[in-house]
């Protein structure tokens, strides 16, 4: 997961509030299972000695937020009586999570990312196209890219007349296919998507492809599943994105696996393993990616600097914090991750991780 928004949370000042739960409202007794989870909640935050205005924030949060719609969850940072970061998830996480800690800890919202990241669904015909951008939380925002109807109506009949009429038909047609690509790459370049399905007409759509930048065009898939015409089955269509996404995430873990593998292999500095590796790597912020396995419950030690994190004292002394203290694994590696911009990837049984962490580095 790119971790740029994140970054607000490695200048703001702790004990944070870290909670990540099942907003789901798909059932008969939603709103009840809800207030379950909210007293559930309030009890583990109220037992770790969380400040009342801390929880009072939490608390507050989530009773004033509106049902959510279908299987959904939420993910919540507090500090100090304020929300300090507030995330909508497009499904419940794995396990509901209450700490309270001197770090905050976010590593449900980076597996959430990775599974709903953020991608494009595009529905083209002869006439443009209705562009969807869907982000990890959720939310769907649409764009239309229209070109002149007119321009594009089948032509019948022969002749010249006919041929000239037919080959400006097709101009129009190409040159609303052109916007179309334009908007699609200047979107994908501004949210950063990792992945564009298009769907709609079979011609449209092999045209729109084919006038994609290649950097696009390699995160592109076609299906046959809905359409620009109402009435299209979109049942389907969500089922077949699910997929899409799916398969892509697992593909870049095992592009992540390899790659990691192969820089072990040739022995070239560029991949560590261990929290005694790792937290050297991020003290001198040279990690362009952190790999997350099973930390269990291991600490680390930290000082006051998000990247002042090691395992010995002697280390974090020379590091310039003499009074470092124990912290999660779980949550110093990747709050340091965050503050020197690495991305920050949960792994799965892919790669058996040494201390639950690896890290592929910017340089030996």
């Amino acid at each position: 997961m790119d971790t740029h928004d994140l970054r607000p949370l490695t200048t703001a000042s702790g004990p944070f509030a870290s909670v990540h739960f099942d907003q789901s409202h798909d059932t008969e007794d939603a709103a009840k299972q809800l207030r379950l989870r909210l007293k559930e909640i309030n009890g583990a935050l109220s037992e770790q000695d969380a400040d009342p205005a801390t929880v009072a924030a939490i608390v507050d949060a989530i009773e004033a937020a509106p049902p959510a719609v279908g299987p959904a969850g939420r993910s919540l940072i507090a500090a100090h009586g304020e929300i300090v970061a507030d995330r909508r998830l497009a499904a419940p996480p794995a396990a509901q999570e209450a700490r309270y800690s001197d770090l905050p800890y976010f590593l449900p919202v980076v597996t959430h990312a990775e599974d709903a990241p953020e991608h494009l669904v595009v529905f083209v015909d002869r006439h443009g196209a209705d562009v969807e951008v869907h982000h990890p939380d959720g939310t769907v925002r649409e764009e239309t890219v229209q070109g002149p109807e007119d321009d594009v109506h089948k032509v019948r009949g022969g002749g010249p007349g006919h041929r000239n009429l037919q080959h400006r038909t097709e101009e129009a047609v190409r040159h609303n296919l052109e916007d179309v690509a334009s908007s699609v790459a200047k979107t994908v370049e501004r949210t950063g998507a990792r992945l564009v399905v298009l769907a709609g007409e079979v011609q449209a759509r092999a045209e729109l492809l084919g006038l994609l930048p290649e950097p696009v065009r390699a995160i592109t898939e076609e299906t046959d599943a809905g359409g620009r015409a109402a009435g299209a089955d979109r049942a389907e269509l969500d089922e077949h994105v699910h997929e899409l996404l799916a398969g892509r995430h697992l593909a870049e873990l095992d592009d992540l696996a390899d790659r990691f593998r192969a820089e072990v292999g040739r022995g070239s500095g560029l991949a560590v393993s261990g929290l005694e590796a790792v937290t050297a790597a991020l003290s001198e912020a040279n990690v362009a990616t952190l790999l997350v396995g099973d930390p269990g419950d291991a600490e680390v030690l930290t000082g006051r600097e998000p990247t002042q994190v090691g395992v010995a004292a002697p280390r974090l002394a020379a590091l310039g914090a003499p009074q470092a203290a124990p912290h999660r694994a779980d949550e110093a590696l990747p709050y340091a991750a965050v503050a020197v911009g690495a991305d920050v990837v949960v792994m799965d049984e892919r790669l058996d991780l040494p201390g639950g962490f690896a890290a592929l580095l910017r340089h030996p």
